[in-house]
């Protein structure tokens, strides 16, 4: 298809600062929730989301789980840096497999203060542990590209515990505060589990037990995707040229068991949160690669969807060739990566509806909902405004149809 060209200053508004959510509230389904069908929006509370979804929905969340990936270390002279864990490079690059190694591992990370780390440099700190404590060591091996090597006394002890001992929740820059203890529990979705997250699925955050079983009462079904949140999610868009924006490459395992709850409910599948809607849209390109016969690796480029195809596989045919590739391999999760990047143009293949909260100007995520949406992006995001809507990670909700 041809890429049409995008004006990203047709993608910006104005977000005053009191808008911002810096704090969540008490509760987590007390949120404001904006709901948009058919060119109408009206104004409700998230408490009413059972009542929006039709019965033969799926509902499709993603289980990651946030660590605390901010880590400090004070050098001998008094001076802070700190670590922000990005990408894992070393024993393996499978982030549920490096949280659970007990010897050193190597980390891509972005460094604060890294002026005054000097070469050859180890730095130490002592962490509080099971009424002992851990020596948590840091090595620069690559300065440019900014690989740290993480090592520790306690064989017996893995790099997920070391990090959950020592580590700053990873708020948003945009919140402009430092992480307090309430942020332990609530930067975190009530269905958190697999740990690999720098930030939160922010969608999410509104649910609560109470919400999932009033789903489940109606017989709404749900199913689990893991997209592993990467830093890059914050990253402005800087390019002159929108395509040219160097997105965020995120690993993401999804099981058997959700390809064919996928399957089973085509045309009623609603995501929540943006993650999972790049999750499910990455699939779709997936099989599309694998009955194009280009590679059984799962990794998506960002402009893959919008290569020239003469033809394009239905939902259905692409992920049963997903389902046929794991039989003959024998799997029953498969993993990979995407950097998929939607943007007004792009035509959803299995999303029907989305959760999700409200987003920063001129960001990748304001582009995927003014696909959702199209013009009517605006209208929403004023309304929102004029309705005192909050905004951004710890901010209000709202339900997105898709036609």
């Amino acid at each position: 298809m041809q890429i049409p060209a995008i004006d990203l200053r047709e993608y910006e508004y104005t977000l005053p600062e009191e808008k911002i959510a810096k704090h969540p509230l008490a509760k987590r389904d007390a949120s404001k929730l904006l709901h948009y069908k058919d060119g109408q929006i009206s104004h409700l509370n998230f408490s009413n989301i059972p009542d929006l979804l039709p019965a033969d929905t799926l509902l499709v969340y993603n289980d990651t789980k946030v660590i605390p990936a901010r880590l400090i270390f004070q050098r001998e002279t008094g001076a802070r840096i700190e670590i922000f864990l990005l990408q894992p490079i070393s024993p393996t690059t499978v982030i549920p497999e490096i949280m659970l190694a007990k010897h050193p591992v190597i980390w891509e990370t972005m460094i604060g203060n890294v002026k005054k780390w000097k070469p050859s440099e180890v730095l130490k700190g002592q962490i509080p542990f099971q009424g002992g404590t851990i020596t948590l060591e840091a090595k620069l091996i690559d300065r440019e590209t900014r690989k740290v090597e993480f090592s520790w006394d306690r064989t017996d002890v893995a790099f997920v515990d070391v990090v959950e001992a020592s580590g700053e929740v990873p708020l948003p820059p945009y919140l402009n505060r430092k992480p307090i203890e309430e942020d332990k529990s609530r930067y975190q979705t009530v269905y958190s589990e697999k740990e690999g997250a720098v930030a939160a699925p922010t969608a999410g955050l509104h649910f609560t037990p109470e919400i999932f079983q009033q789903l489940k009462s109606k017989g709404i079904k749900e199913a689990q995707v893991t997209l592993h949140v990467s830093a890059g999610t914050f990253q402005p868009i800087k390019a002159t040229h929108v395509t040219e924006h160097p997105m965020h490459s995120e690993q993401i395992h999804v099981n058997r068991e959700t390809i064919e709850m996928i399957l089973l409910h085509l045309g009623n599948v609603v995501t929540v949160g943006t993650t999972s809607v790049r999750t499910l849209e990455s699939l779709y390109w997936y099989g599309v690669k694998l009955i194009e016969g280009k590679d059984e690796e799962l990794k998506i480029e960002k402009l893959f969807p919008y290569e020239d195809r003469k033809s394009l596989p239905s939902a259905q045919k692409s992920y049963e060739a997903i389902l046929i590739y794991m039989k003959e391999k024998g799997l029953e999760t498969i993993m990979g990566t995407t950097e998929i990047f939607i943007f007004p143009g792009y035509q959803f293949k299995v999303v029907k509806g989305l959760i999700t909260n409200f987003h920063q100007p001129g960001s990748t995520l304001i582009l995927l909902i003014a696909t959702i949406l199209g013009d009517d992006w605006k209208r929403v995001y004023v309304e929102a405004l004029e309705n005192n809507y909050r905004f951004l990670s710890y901010g209000d909700s709202s339900l997105l149809r898709i036609d």
